[in-house]
């Protein structure tokens, strides 16, 4: 594997977490949010990801075999969670149903927070994986003067 190579797999990780660091954003910002412009309250969303393989013209050429196990993370989708809303009992508020239960979004922050740690180590963990093959070139370098 070379240097682009292994950048380029690690800013893929990046953009993916990135992209699933804003989606648990948005999910923790509309906790509470029980209208949205589709109707209903907020609706939980996570990220589908999928190992594919990188576009690489010269690998090609050379028949991929050096770099035959070689991968890129990519969000293949972004899905809304399916379960029900919490029901909560508030008669007073704007959007209760005739029985007095509003229905709130199907998020839960201590799993949403937990998945925000996770994601924010993976991020780190390709940040050091980029930093590393950066560094293992400028060796390289500094031997070959």
């Amino acid at each position: 594997m070379d240097l682009f190579t292994a950048m380029n797999t690690s800013s893929s990780a990046l953009t993916a977490e990135r992209t699933r660091m804003n989606l648990i954003s948005s999910n923790l910002a509309n906790v509470n949010t029980t209208r949205t412009p589709e109707g209903g309250p907020y609706k939980r969303k996570d990220a589908v990801f999928a190992a594919t393989a990188p576009v690489d013209a010269f690998g090609k050429a050379l028949g991929g075999a050096a770099d035959r196990h070689v991968r890129e993370v990519n969000v293949v989708e972004i899905v809304e969670d399916k379960s029900a809303p919490r029901m909560q009992y508030d008669p007073a508020h704007p959007d209760a149903n005739p029985q007095g239960y509003v229905a709130l979004p199907n998020v839960n922050v201590v799993e949403e927070m937990a998945d925000m740690i996770t994601a924010t180590r993976v991020y780190e963990a390709n940040v050091m994986s980029a930093q590393a093959a950066k560094n293992m070139a400028l060796k390289t370098l500094e031997i070959s003067k």
